[in-house]
């Protein structure tokens, strides 16, 4: 019979083929998590590079889920938190590498700010350079119309054309937010599971922006900290571009027709078409005058245009699952 006490956070992560990614984000929560005690669970969602075996040679206190099917981050995530022993649950991309005691540092940011019932941190890409994805503004009818318009591609630094990304704030202060990302997202176990967890019609992208709306909706003010600082290099799991344009597209359409008032969903979901469209026409005519630079991205847009048929409707309506 176990008798040791329960851990103060579980660290969940979500492992599809980043073997050597996933072996040096937990070894960086080892080395950088000193004040907190905590378990690891890492699902692995039926990699093929030997993903399973490493992490259990080389961490064998982790509990690690060998899947045998790819659950995708919404449904593993739910199937790890049932098993989860901490009164906080911490998500935690495996293409990430803990810096400075941001584990220690992001725990301690929320007893500090407990009214904000998530929490997340600051992300930076390789090159140690912002990278401001830890958090977003919510979705709004003009954000999307700026966006397929490519507004926010011309006016990135304006809070008016670009709002969802927050322009001029370089993640260096404490801030409310709409929106905290997965890739470091912290909540505890008790509300995860009032609010039933994710929703399980996500496969991939959108399923923190639904829970944090409907977090909000319970009286959660979502905080950001300077203090609880990784490495988030990006599209660990997702090697084709194509694939990432289409599960983007889905998502948005989903929380538009689940969280937009009704007048402005069909408005909504035109402008997610709508975006894709102008890219497949705007970077096919740069393909046709610069082939060599513009090439492969206009294909990629092409191809997601031919295959709208799988996400314009958006994700299947799913439920949540804890």
């Amino acid at each position: 019979m176990d008798t040791a006490p329960a851990p103060e956070l579980s660290i969940l992560l979500i492992s599809w083929n980043t073997k050597q990614m996933t072996l040096d984000c937990i070894a960086s929560v080892y080395e950088q998590t000193h004040d907190t005690s905590f378990e690891i669970i890492v699902l692995d969602n039926a990699s093929s590079d030997g993903s399973v075996e490493a992490i259990r040679e080389q961490f064998p206190d982790v509990v690690v889920m060998a899947e045998t099917v790819n659950h995708g981050f919404s449904v593993g995530t739910n199937l790890q938190v049932p098993q989860a022993k901490g009164e906080k649950i911490l998500l935690l991309n495996t293409d990430t590498v803990v810096l400075d005691r941001a584990i220690d540092n992001l725990m301690a940011f929320s007893r500090r700010q407990p009214q904000a019932k998530i929490w997340g941190g600051r992300t930076l890409f390789g090159d140690r350079s912002l990278n401001p994805t830890s958090c977003y503004g919510r979705l709004t009818p003009w954000n999307q119309l700026s966006q397929a318009l490519g507004l926010t591609a011309l006016f990135p630094r304006s809070p008016f054309f670009n709002p969802r990304a927050y322009p001029g704030w370089l993640r260096d202060s404490e801030r409310r937010v709409d929106i905290v990302t997965g890739c470091l997202l912290l909540i505890e176990k008790s509300f995860w599971e009032e609010l039933g967890g994710f929703n399980a019609g996500y496969f991939m992208y959108g399923d923190d922006t639904d829970l944090c709306a409907r977090a909000i909706r319970l009286g959660a003010k979502p905080m950001i900290t300077p203090s609880a600082t990784i490495v988030h290099y990006g599209g660990g799991s997702t090697r084709s571009h194509t694939r990432k344009i289409c599960q983007i597209s889905a998502a948005h359409i989903a929380i538009i027709k689940q969280h937009y008032p009704w007048g402005w969903r069909n408005f909504g979901a035109a402008t997610i078409v709508a975006n894709v469209l102008i890219r497949r026409i705007g970077y096919g005519l740069a393909a046709w005058l610069r082939p060599a630079r513009f090439g492969d991205v206009a294909a990629n847009w092409r191809a997601a245009w031919a295959q709208r048929e799988e996400w314009r409707h958006g994700y299947p309506s799913g439920k949540t699952s804890g």
